[in-house]
C-alpha cells in the first residue's frame, strides 16, 4: 500500500493517508512500525493520524498494546447498511446483464422459505417469462431459489421434500429424488451458479447465482432466463460464470470482500 500523487483538493491527501492508516489496520497492521511499512508513510505523519483517529473512536488499544478498528467505524458500518437498497444496487447491473445476454433477468430473496421476486428485467427476444416483482415460488423449484440455497447443504433434501408435499403442482421435469438434488446442488455449491432445467416451467431455463453481503452471507440471488430455444446447455454452461461474476460485483457493493 502506497501514497497516491497529491490530489487537487487541499487537505485530501491527508484524508486519504488516514483512510490508508485505517485500511492498514484492517488488514493485520497493529503496530506503528507496521503501518509506515504499510503505508509508506512517515513515522511522524502516522503517528499523527493515529493520534486523530484515536480521538475519533475510529481506532482504540487493545489491552495488549496494539492498534485495532475502532467503536465508530461498526457504527458508521451499520448505518451503511440501514441506507443499502439491495435493488437499487442490483438495478444498474441487472440491465447491463439483460443487454448483454438479451434474455430476461431476476432478481430475488428467500421470505419465509419461498422464493420472493424483488425485480425483474424484460429481454429483447420478444417472449414472456411468467413472473413479476413480488411473485413467489418454492425455492427448489428455480434456479434462483437453489442459488439462495448454497450456503444450506443442511436444508436441501428437507426443502425438496416440503416444497413437493405442499405445491399442488409438480414440477414436470424434476430430480428422481430428493438425494439426486442434494447431489445437484452439491455440484451447483462447487461451481457457484445454479440451473433450472424446466423444472419451474416447462421450456423455461436459467442460471441464477448468489449475492452475499458483507458479511458473506447469501442475501438475494440473481437469475438469466429464457426459453430452451435460447438456452441450450452449452450456452448455460458458459453463461455461468458471467452470471457469478455479475453477482460477485453486486456483492462487492454490498462490501462483500471476496472470502
Amino acid at each position: 500500500m502506497t501514497r497516491t500523487d497529491e490530489p487537487a483538493v487541499p487537505g485530501a491527501q491527508t484524508l486519504i493517508n488516514g483512510i490508508a492508516v485505517l485500511r492498514a489496520v484492517a488488514a493485520g497492521s497493529r503496530t506503528l512500525a507496521d503501518l509506515t511499512t504499510m503505508t509508506g508513510l512517515s513515522r511522524s505523519t502516522t503517528h499523527r493520524l493515529v493520534q486523530a483517529l484515536r480521538a475519533e473512536r475510529m481506532l482504540r488499544d487493545t489491552v495488549e498494546g496494539t492498534l485495532a478498528l475502532g467503536p465508530a467505524l461498526i457504527e458508521l458500518g451499520f448505518q451503511a447498511r440501514e441506507d443499502i437498497s439491495i435493488p437499487a444496487v442490483a438495478r444498474p447491473y441487472l440491465l447491463d446483464l439483460s443487454d448483454e445476454t438479451r434474455d430476461t433477468i431476476h432478481l430475488a430473496a428467500e421470505d419465509n422459505g419461498e422464493t420472493l421476486y424483488l425485480d425483474k428485467v424484460r429481454g429483447n427476444r420478444n417472449i414472456e417469462i411468467r413472473s413479476w416483482p413480488g411473485c413467489r415460488m418454492p425455492l427448489t423449484y428455480t434456479g434462483i431459489g437453489k442459488a439462495l440455497l448454497l450456503d444450506r447443504p443442511d436444508r436441501w433434501e428437507r426443502q425438496y421434500l416440503d416444497d413437493r408435499a405442499r405445491m399442488e403442482r409438480q414440477p414436470e421435469h424434476d430430480y428422481s429424488g430428493a438425494t439426486a438434488f442434494a447431489r445437484a446442488m452439491g455440484r451447483y455449491a462447487r461451481q457457484g451458479f445454479a440451473f433450472d432445467l424446466e423444472e419451474n416451467e416447462p421450456g423455461v431455463r436459467c442460471i441464477a447465482a448468489p449475492v452475499r453481503d458483507a458479511s458473506g452471507a447469501i442475501v438475494c440471488a440473481i437469475s438469466v432466463s429464457s426459453f430452451k430455444t435460447f438456452m441450450p446447455t452449452d450456452r448455460m454452461r458458459q453463461l455461468g460464470p458471467l452470471v457469478r461474476d455479475t453477482a460477485d460485483a453486486i456483492s462487492r457493493d454490498l462490501g462483500w470482500n471476496g472470502r
